[in-house]
């Protein structure tokens, strides 16, 4: 495993730790929001479930475009394998940390194929400007797959 790869694992880990405690919440909130309630925020907090059903929130960067919502997340990491296993997540605006900060929405999680990839990164990048372009830069090398959320 190169420095790249080494240093995003432990980005994610750090993030874990610092997940504020209500964003477990999201799972339990009646989901009557809508993917509009994103607009203006620079993280969502997702929640994709455990072959068991027990709920798990990940704050994340994200994009929208026609109607769905996109962000990129490492190919092996347990987002991937859950959304693989269950497709039905819940999507709300939150802080850096997950805190909640409106209602959620329901949605279906996929891959995008890689033929999707250029759009799904043109998402990102109309949320973050110059910012995504910067960190773009610094993680060339890094695996990493787009998911897409459709409202459901």
């Amino acid at each position: 495993m190169g420095i790249k790869e080494r240093m995003a694992r432990a980005s994610d880990k750090f993030y874990d730790r610092m997940r504020h405690a209500d964003a477990s919440t999201v799972a339990e909130t009646e989901p009557t929001g809508t993917i509009d309630d994103l607009k203006g925020r620079k993280y969502c907090v997702l929640v994709s479930y455990r072959k068991n059903g027990q709920p798990m929130p990940s704050p994340v960067w994200f994009g929208t475009a026609n109607g769905k919502v996109y962000f990129l997340t490492s190919p092996d990491g347990y987002k991937v394998k859950r959304i693989r296993n269950n497709p039905e997540v819940r999507v709300a605006p939150c802080d850096s940390r997950g805190k909640p900060l409106g209602p959620p929405f329901m949605g279906k999680a996929r891959v995008v194929a890689d033929d999707e990839v250029p759009a799904a990164e043109r998402a990102l990048q109309s949320n973050y400007g110059i910012g995504r372009r910067i960190y773009t830069a610094f993680s060339r090398g890094v695996p990493v797959v787009y998911v897409e959320v459709t409202p459901t």
